[in-house]
């Protein structure tokens, strides 16, 4: 054989085992593709079901469709607005005639859909066995006759919708504290400063609440968010961690809010919602209002809140909490209250097992020269109202005064 004869049957060679490494490599994709695509449709054909903590799975809370009630019927699309009172979901429920098309549905990655879930699920008893002493016993009923009132309330509104709405979005805002088995949702203005300060002790990130900057607190990213895991991580935090939410009533917190973003020099609010609402609701507003967005009034703050076309959109220091923590779709196990915070937390923080020299910090976050926003700070805000803008804005937080039984103000 010469060297020419040598050359081709070498060439030759190479090609036939490029073509059968590519011959190889398509068939490994279309196989892998076809798994994925197995597994996807299995994943969102799923039904996914929250159990109490401590039942075994085989007890998990699981209930059918309601006779006469499609699988699809009352859906909920988590990406809408309602312009009027909010639902206690967060989200609108949509008629049988919007529903998803097949299609869509299972192009969708297994992450995007929490589906298939009867609403809310079994109520369980905390688990009291860090508690020591006596003193917490009138705390210890508030916050049982709490979760039986929104346990109660979520029920009478739930009676016959099945849900459908974007897992991550779900729970964009809690927060997670692994090492005791805590999700925290977040509600500004009630304390989430200082709760974030906590969750950084118990996690072994800080030895003092108090020596925790507001600035490593809000954009640190020392805390992990629920929606930072995967699909499996979030069942199994939503399923065996206690989950605990501090709420405000609703006028407080609105105000609080307008207080410190809008009456404090701030370089993202003022030039971002600032001078977006002096713009569009006042009139004759002169040039250096409109350039730095500083000293926006109550009532164009108001006009802007309940505008169902804002020049600029929510923010979450104003959101309502059920838009935020979905009260109604994630079985909160404690139920804290700006109005008792210290108290509320420092059962919270026996329940959970923590260090007994840790206790909630009492000391206001920023801004701690200015009095605290009362019941009284707040009415003075309101006579700056008319009388349908107060009705309008206590329809807006509807839900929130309802959902925690608060009692709504005169307007």
């Amino acid at each position: 054989m010469n060297l020419r004869q040598v050359f081709v049957s070498v060439l030759l060679f190479g090609v036939a085992g490029l073509l059968l490494f590519m011959y190889l490599q398509a068939w490994i994709e279309e196989q892998h593709t076809e798994s994925g695509k197995k597994l996807q449709q299995e994943t969102i054909n799923q039904d996914f079901t929250l159990q109490p903590l401590g039942m075994p799975r085989k007890a998990a809370w699981r209930r059918s469709a309601p006779v006469g009630l499609s699988n699809h019927e009352m859906a909920v699309s988590s990406s809408r607005h309602w312009q009027g009172r909010a639902d206690p979901f967060g989200v609108v429920a949509a008629s049988s005639g919007n529903r998803v098309p097949e299609q869509q549905r299972t192009s969708e990655s297994p992450l995007s859909w929490f589906r298939g879930v009867y609403l809310p699920p079994a109520l369980h008893p905390l688990n009291k066995t860090f508690v020591k002493g006596g003193e917490w016993q009138d705390i210890d009923s508030a916050q049982e006759k709490r979760r039986a009132f929104l346990q109660d309330f979520c029920r009478k509104y739930n009676s016959r919708k099945k849900l459908q709405t974007h897992l991550v979005h779900l729970v964009s805002r809690i927060y997670v504290e692994d090492r005791h088995k805590v999700l925290y949702c977040e509600v500004p203005k009630a304390g989430c400063s200082n709760w974030k300060r906590v969750l950084m002790v118990l996690s072994g990130l800080a030895a003092s609440a108090n020596n925790i900057s507001h600035d490593d607190v809000h954009y640190g990213k020392h805390l992990r968010k629920l929606d930072s895991y995967d699909l499996k991580g979030i069942y199994t935090r939503l399923n065996m961690y206690t989950k605990f939410i501090f709420v405000r009533d609703p006028m407080e917190r609105l105000v609080s809010a307008f207080r410190d973003k809008f009456e404090h020099p701030n370089s993202y609010y003022h030039p971002v919602f600032g001078k977006a609402i002096i713009k569009k609701y006042r009139h004759n507003a002169d040039e250096e209002a409109l350039k730095t967005g500083s000293g926006v009034k109550f009532k164009e703050f108001i006009q802007y809140l309940l505008d169902s076309h804002r020049p600029v959109g929510m923010d979450i220091h104003w959101e309502q909490v059920s838009k935020l923590c979905y009260p109604c779709l994630i079985n909160y196990d404690f139920i804290g209250k700006f109005e008792t915070l210290e108290e509320d937390a420092n059962y919270f923080l026996q329940l959970v097992g923590a260090p007994a020299n840790l206790k909630f910090p009492k000391f206001k976050d920023r801004h701690s020269s200015d009095e605290r926003t009362s019941t009284e700070v707040v009415r003075q805000y309101l006579k700056e109202l008319s009388k349908e803008e107060r009705q309008l804005t206590y329809d807006f937080y509807y839900l929130d005064y309802l959902m925690f039984n608060y009692t709504s103000p005169l307007v």
